[in-house]
């Protein structure tokens, strides 16, 4: 009776679907936008404009996590790192003064600098990017995740070892059909890494059926969501980030699609947020695939560069290599005068976040760490490219995040 009563159900919806009438409403309809702003979220996608805005490096903004329209404090601190200690003295400071618990005081610095130099580097690869994606069939709004990610730096690594400007690690990278060995790492190349993340977010979304879930997959991964929406029976995000509670889904994950939508809408109207500003001309570059192995040095001479040349316009390729394998895609530029885009690239290096050292003593948890520093399980798992508490070893050492 109950599999009578389904099929019934679908016919009569069948009927309705195909009937004139349904059919002329449909084409009435505006869809939906792929990556709405869903209730609840409005706050935390402001509070991120700002953030990549209007406040610089050298500013520490003390907010509500939880309600994240509350900005209670904004210190100029300067660039120079500030110890915990002085952080948990004006996180306890500023909980006495508004009359609130110390853990609705989060900090976070500003980085009004680097969303500005991201944009002006979007400018050399979005071309390419949006190429990709729409030969994916995928948004080409995707394409500003890495401003989010690594502000555009192909050079960019995580202390968890997350590399280029799509920030893989090695293992989902390899997943990805990208090659990383000891003499080629095709996260660096910024053509080769849009297409791998191509495929990861095409994935998440096959498995998780919406967006806001699958790039919310990118940060968190695919498994994890999929079970937090099995066990809440819900795929709306802002349900998930109210009533989930597992030990990694923290304040990274749960504010990954606020900050993206916020790139987004920043990307898109960069001359309202940064009046003047002149983006990077595109990169002029074609791809060769090799039928078969070559060495580096007639590579270099049959496309008139010189071999230094050549590896700065594949940044995957290490300088130690001496013999480049069948398959590769090797990037030559359109106009040999074109500077290399390794080389530009170096003057935009962006320095690792600052980190201490703790060595692990015997009866610790990762929670009692994680609250001695002040640091959130989730970001000390993340810089140590772990995934489950119970691999914690006594004498290890951890990275622990300074803001």
């Amino acid at each position: 009776m109950k599999r009578y009563a389904q099929w019934l159900l679908t016919l009569l919806l069948g009927l309705v679907i195909f009937s004139p009438a349904a059919t002329s409403a449909q084409q009435t309809v505006q869809p939906e936008p792929s990556f709405p702003i869903i209730p609840g979220l409005e706050k935390a996608v402001d509070f991120w404009k700002k953030i990549f805005t209007e406040y610089s490096l050298s500013q520490l903004i003390f907010f509500d996590p939880v309600d994240m329209g509350k900005i209670y404090e904004v210190l100029d601190v300067g660039e120079a790192n500030r110890s915990q200690t002085y952080i948990d003295g004006e996180r306890a400071r500023i909980a006495a003064a508004y009359g609130v618990e110390v853990g609705r005081i989060q900090a976070q610095r500003g980085v009004r600098e680097r969303t500005l130099a991201g944009l002006k580097l979007s400018g050399r690869y979005m071309q390419h990017i949006e190429q990709i994606f729409r030969e994916k069939n995928l948004p080409v709004e995707l394409g500003y995740l890495p401003l989010v990610e690594s502000s555009f730096n192909i050079n960019a690594r995580s202390f968890a070892g997350a590399t280029g400007m799509w920030q893989f690690m090695q293992v989902t990278g390899k997943e990805h059909r990208l090659r990383v060995d000891r003499v080629i790492d095709e996260r660096k190349d910024p053509l080769e890494s849009t297409r791998a993340a191509a495929s990861l977010l095409n994935q998440n979304y096959q498995v998780l059926g919406n967006w806001p879930l699958a790039l919310t997959a990118y940060n968190y991964g695919a498994g994890g969501l999929a079970r937090a929406v099995a066990e809440r029976q819900s795929d709306n995000l802002v349900e998930l980030i109210q009533e989930y509670n597992h030990p990694y889904w923290g304040f990274a994950p749960k504010n990954f699609y606020a900050e993206f939508l916020a790139a987004v809408d920043i990307a898109k109207n960069m001359n309202l947020y940064f009046p003047g500003i002149e983006l990077d001309m595109p990169l002029a570059v074609q791809e060769i695939e090799l039928k078969k192995s070559v060495s580096l040095s007639v590579l270099a001479k049959s496309n008139g560069l010189t071999h230094s040349q050549l590896l700065g316009w594949n940044p995957a390729l290490s300088a130690q290599i001496r013999s480049v394998p069948a398959g590769y895609r090797v990037k030559v530029p359109l106009d040999s005068k074109i500077e290399p885009m390794v080389l530009v690239m170096q003057s935009r290096a962006q320095e690792q976040p600052p980190v201490v050292r703790h060595r692990v003593k015997r009866g610790e948890t990762l929670m009692q760490i994680a609250r001695r520093y002040g640091a959130s399980v989730d970001r000390i798992l993340q810089i140590n490219g772990m995934r489950k508490t119970h691999l914690l070893q006594v004498g290890m050492t951890l990275l622990i995040p300074k803001v």
